[in-house]
């Protein structure tokens, strides 16, 4: 609707998590290592943040950096019970036996685990929106996953990405267990007033637009009413681009960022 008007190839503020507009500010940088980090020790690690922070495309960015050495299973929806957990697993590693025994279904999922390594190929399960797990009982069987180890080496690597809630949840004493076998941890933080500039300059130039559109008085303007979330950003840049169009105005300035938050209800703002 908008792009050719402001000369893009592409949309530059939507919201799914494309890894090609990943900003790496320092704490988006400082993530993605431990990622690889603890992908490379087969490690488990925990990554938590708050709504909007950048988290899934973090793991995305992760995952296109891997290559045919890693095994990825990315489970996005896991409200599984302990059952459904190690089929999906199964699943995803092409394993096809009856899944009536559990005892069976763990012995062919670490064969299968065990196969890969003498392959070098390396297990890595992903779970996204982590603190969705219903129970305590899915986390265990998880941690028993990460049993499948040699004297030397761990077999599985294991991320898990969630909420700050997470965090909290881990730290009960029923929990322990598996806390005591996260080897990282890192909280995503939301971008600071001087990095939003950068990320705004970046996914333009990402979607063609290597010329200034957003004023620096509609920059600071985007983190008074974002604090730093990148979706906010996105939806209020998006927002001020429909406004500005509407409007035939060439840039983006403060007056459009004030409507855009007017628009989305923030910071006191209501529509009725």
């Amino acid at each position: 609707m908008y792009e050719e008007f402001f000369g893009l190839t592409s949309r530059p503020f939507n919201k799914t998590p494309d890894p090609r507009f990943l900003f790496l500010s320092s704490n988006h940088e400082e993530a993605l290592a431990r990622l690889q980090y603890a992908v490379e020790e087969r490690e488990i690690v925990l990554l938590t943040g708050d709504i909007g922070c950048g988290k899934t495309t973090l793991t995305r960015a992760l995952m296109d950096i891997l290559n045919e050495q890693y095994r990825v299973i990315n489970i996005i929806n896991p409200r599984l019970s302990p059952a459904q957990f190690l089929r999906t697993i199964a699943r995803r590693l092409d394993i096809d036996i009856p899944y009536t025994q559990k005892a069976d279904l763990l012995d062919a999922i670490s064969a299968k685990v065990f196969e890969d390594y003498e392959a070098g190929i390396c297990l890595v399960i992903i779970i996204d929106e982590a603190q969705l797990i219903p129970g305590r009982d899915t986390f265990e069987e998880l941690r028993l996953l990460t049993n499948f180890q040699l004297d030397d080496a761990n077999l599985i690597c294991v991320v898990l990405v969630g909420h700050t809630d997470l965090r909290r949840r881990l730290n009960h004493k029923s929990y322990m267990p598996l806390k005591q076998r996260i080897g990282l941890f890192y909280h995503l933080g939301p971008l600071s007033r001087d990095e939003i500039k950068g990320y705004i300059e970046h996914r333009l130039m990402i979607s063609g637009r290597y010329n200034v559109l957003f004023t620096d008085e509609a920059i600071k303007c985007l983190y008074r009413y974002s604090g730093g979330i990148p979706r906010i950003i996105n939806s209020m840049a998006t927002a001020a681009l429909l406004d500005g169009f509407s409007r035939d105005s060439e840039v983006i300035g403060e007056l459009l960022i004030e409507d855009a938050a007017r628009e989305l209800g923030l910071n006191g703002y209501r529509e009725n």
